[in-house]
């Protein structure tokens, strides 16, 4: 097989390139200058200095940050009918969809969650198993990793919008169908 040898540039497509080329050259030119200090704004105040630590000292700090930690699933009083949540909580009602997020990462189990729990609303289903795993919350090594994180987030994610229309009550599933490590959600009427 041989070789196509390019073809040179047409006169106006040289006129084209020549005028392109002056443009940017004049615009490179342009940013290479430093630009005058702007006198209208005020100098940016420096950082605050950073006070020697040792390890293992308590940190002292200007400002507090508050931690919330989620009661868990059961923490608001059921919105489900007593007859219902008592066959839930005995095992009795079977799941009409089940979603398994092991081995997900947080973002790729958000997005599989949210769009499980709208696809079984929209098909009319009334009770949905959400595997979320137990999470051993041990520690690896040296350093502790915390575990479980989508056994934390998923009933967070649940009382979100766009989740939270579509959803009228999260309770711990029963032994026979995760116990710990699974969710039941009951899903609103698709109206």
């Amino acid at each position: 097989m041989t070789r196509r040898r390019p073809r040179g540039l047409r006169p106006d497509e040289k006129e084209l390139w020549t005028r392109y080329t002056k443009g940017v050259s004049a615009g490179a030119e342009a940013l290479a200058r430093p630009k005058p200090p702007d006198e209208t704004k005020p100098a940016p105040a420096p950082p605050d200095p950073i006070e020697p630590f040792t390890i293992g000292q308590r940190v002292r700090s200007k400002s507090t940050v508050a931690v919330t930690r989620s009661a868990g699933p059961m923490a608001a009083a059921p919105k489900v009918d007593k007859r219902i949540l008592g066959r839930l909580k005995k095992g009795q009602l079977a799941p009409e969809a089940r979603i398994d997020l092991h081995g997900m990462t947080v973002a790729d189990a958000h997005g599989a969650l949210a769009e499980f729990i709208l696809r079984a609303q929209a098909r009319g289903f009334r009770l949905v198993l959400v595997i979320t795993g137990k999470g051993d919350g041990g520690d690896v090594g040296l350093t502790p990793v915390a575990r479980g994180v989508l056994r934390r987030q998923v009933p967070e994610w649940l009382r979100l919008p766009p989740l939270s229309s579509a959803v009228l009550d999260v309770t711990p599933a029963h032994r026979r169908h995760g116990g710990d490590g699974a969710l039941y959600v009951y899903l609103k009427r698709n109206r």
